[in-house]
């Protein structure tokens, strides 16, 4: 018989060994001082442990809550082609009642327009020629302007070193950003509300950038502090014929970034280092961190902490400022294939001029498309610009001097792309190509514009969530799980004796299982997600408590065991799925339409309803039937 449960066990196995798995990295990162972390930081293994672990939302780790209000006002009087003073009382009536809070921007509008009787036509003719049109393409264009803060909030988030940050659209015109762990409000404030900067710079020949890692190279390597800088792989090297030490793995010295040949190579790093070779790190310590992208350079992203130590040590800065330059990251890392066969992700990293030849205020569009048939990138995602008069003159004297050479968009002081300067491009208009899809190309375009933000942002609501505070929802929030759960465990074993062991182990599984879940899904834990754990272990049980009263009315029935548990699941069943089914659609209902926290709580609350039928029907039907298949079972205790 028990060959029958056989699968079951190894489908409880599968999932038991899979939830330990998931959550281990949790135990781990909670179990650092904050000196272990700074040091997996500095050989840059920390963050691919914090991707793994269960993320803690603003109300647990601090931190702070803003709404951003975009002034669609200044957008849509940005926007006018003429103003009189018509316009500006139309204007004024919705800005004031507005204020009032009577109701969305637009409507107000446009009853001002009609109160008013402006002929829209007459400020807004590159919108369309009747009021219908106009109206219409005016909300789009604040549709699009909201989408351009939503992707400026991104980039600047990005330097805060904020885990998971929240950033979300709110009506038509508001949004909402959630930093948790923020610890420089001050900051944070001023570069949500700063306009994007979009600039272009011309990348430093590769030659200059090879006698500028070398010049680090010596400014380093005389650091006192160089092992605070990385932590070196010590692996044992090995002596050739020639006396020359190899190692098993490939790094990149300074010669082969430029395309020239050189002996040496390097070992491997292990996950617990930054990726850098023992003697090339001491002959070469910036080099060895680096990697060769063709005419860029990379750093894989095990590097990047330590490449940024050094890039700000004052000698470096001040050896930057003297030949007038300074690096940039990329936006995001690439998978690149190593020599061994696997695989490694890397940022790339420019050098570029420290001033740049062209601000983001002179592009008036950029729309992305598919090459005409008539091109020589016919079906292939681009990204036209045009700018104004003054751009136009300043992109054809730029272009025309550094033909063959390498131009950065860069936004937010990320590069986004460096293409090639072909020939001299007058007019304005310039073309952006090698994208992987037409979906890249739109992001881009909609970054490009984001250059001038047409409407200034304003904070309109700010909260802010102290790590004391935070910590004081941690502590109490895993009392009233423990205190909750230690009341519901005592219960079933008073009132289910042995049957209520079997219920309690379900019941504890049932939360390692949710926890699992949450990890799994880079969910972030807030306090209404700890309400909803408290509130699954009362669910959970609920299960059981249904199950064990069918079997009792079995039992007094007479039949025996094994047929008053069959009867009692199987009778059971249908009760069960009902009345989980029911909260399933009211969890997905509060996902669907709630935001934040309320997100949270549904999360949990789905997933510890989903497992919680596993564990009652599955998990504790396994275990009761391992019981009742021995021989001599007469009775249950229940």
């Amino acid at each position: 018989m028990n060959n029958k449960l056989s699968p079951r066990y190894i489908i409880i196995g599968i999932i038991l060994t899979w939830a330990i798995y998931s959550l281990w990295p949790t135990v781990a990162y909670q179990s650092l001082s904050e000196q272990e972390k700074e040091a997996r930081r500095e050989a840059g293994t920390l963050k691919n442990l914090e991707n793994k672990v269960i993320r803690q939302g603003l109300d647990l780790k601090g931190g702070m809550y803003i709404v951003l209000e975009v002034d669609l006002p200044n957008l849509l009087t940005n926007l006018a082609a003429n103003r009189d003073a018509k316009f500006d009382r139309a204007m004024r009536d919705a800005k004031q009642r507005l204020k009032a809070n009577q109701g969305d921007f637009f409507t107000l509008f446009t009853e001002a327009v009609n109160k008013h009787d402006l002929r829209l036509p007459r400020y807004y003719h590159e919108y369309g020629a009747s009021k219908e049109d106009i109206l219409d393409n005016l909300r789009k264009e604040s549709d699009d302007a909201i989408n351009r803060v939503l992707e400026i909030l991104q980039n600047r988030v990005d330097q805060f070193g904020v885990s998971e940050p929240t950033i979300q659209k709110q009506g038509n015109s508001r949004v909402i950003v959630e930093l948790a762990g923020i610890k420089d409000p001050e900051r944070a404030r001023g570069l949500l509300q700063s306009t994007a900067l979009l600039e272009f710079y011309i990348v430093k020949d590769p030659e200059l950038t090879k006698d500028l890692l070398v010049r680090i190279d010596k400014i380093v390597k005389g650091t006192e502090d160089l092992e605070s800088l990385t932590e070196v792989d010590t692996t044992t090297r090995v002596e050739t014929e020639a006396n020359t030490e190899v190692s098993e793995d490939k790094t990149i010295s300074v010669s082969e970034l430029f395309g020239e040949t050189d002996e040496t190579t390097a070992d491997s790093a292990t996950d617990t280092s930054v990726v850098v070779d023992q003697r090339l790190f001491e002959d070469r310590p910036f080099s060895a961190l680096l990697r060769n992208l063709g005419r860029t350079i990379g750093v894989p992203e095990k590097n990047v902490y330590a490449v940024k130590k050094i890039l700000a040590l004052p000698e470096v800065q001040t050896r930057l400022q003297a030949d007038n330059g300074q690096f940039l990251f990329g936006k995001k890392a690439n998978v690149y294939s190593t020599p061994e066969g696997g695989e490694e992700r890397i940022i790339p990293l420019y050098y570029l001029e420290r001033n740049p030849e062209l601000s983001g205020g002179v592009i008036e569009e950029a729309r992305a498309q598919l090459g005409s048939s008539a091109s020589s990138n016919s079906g292939q995602p681009i990204v036209l610009l045009s700018m104004n008069s003054e751009g136009a003159r300043q992109w054809a004297r730029v272009t025309g001097a550094n033909v063959g050479r390498e131009v950065a968009i860069v936004l937010d002081k990320k590069v986004r792309m460096a293409p090639n300067i072909r020939e001299k491009i007058s007019g304005g208009g310039t073309q952006i190509e090698g994208f992987a899809n037409i979906q890249e190309a739109k992001d881009i375009a909609i970054v490009l514009r984001a250059g001038a933000l047409p409407a200034p942002v304003k904070i309109i609501e700010e909260r802010i969530v102290g790590p004391s505070l935070g910590a004081d929802s941690i502590r109490e929030g895993t009392v009233s799980v423990i205190v909750g759960l230690a009341l519901v465990i005592l219960f079933v074993l008073v009132y289910y004796k042995w049957s209520g062991v079997i219920a309690d182990f379900a019941l504890l599984w049932n939360l390692i299982l949710v926890l699992s879940i949450l990890a799994s899904l880079k969910a972030t834990l807030t306090l209404p997600g700890i309400a909803g754990l408290i509130l699954t272990v009362g669910m959970s049980i609920d299960a059981n408590v249904i199950i064990f009263e069918r079997i009792r009315e079995e039992l007094r029935k007479g039949k025996t065991p094994r047929a008053a548990v069959d009867a009692g699941y199987s009778n059971a069943l249908s009760t069960i799925i009902d009345a989980n089914v029911t909260t399933l659609i009211a969890a997905l209902v509060l996902y669907q339409f709630g935001t934040g926290p309320v997100r949270g709580f549904s999360t949990v609350l789905f997933w510890g309803i989903v497992i919680s039928m596993f564990t009652a029907i599955f998990v504790t039907r396994t275990i009761f039937n391992t019981f009742i298949n021995r021989k001599g079972v007469q009775r249950l205790s229940i």
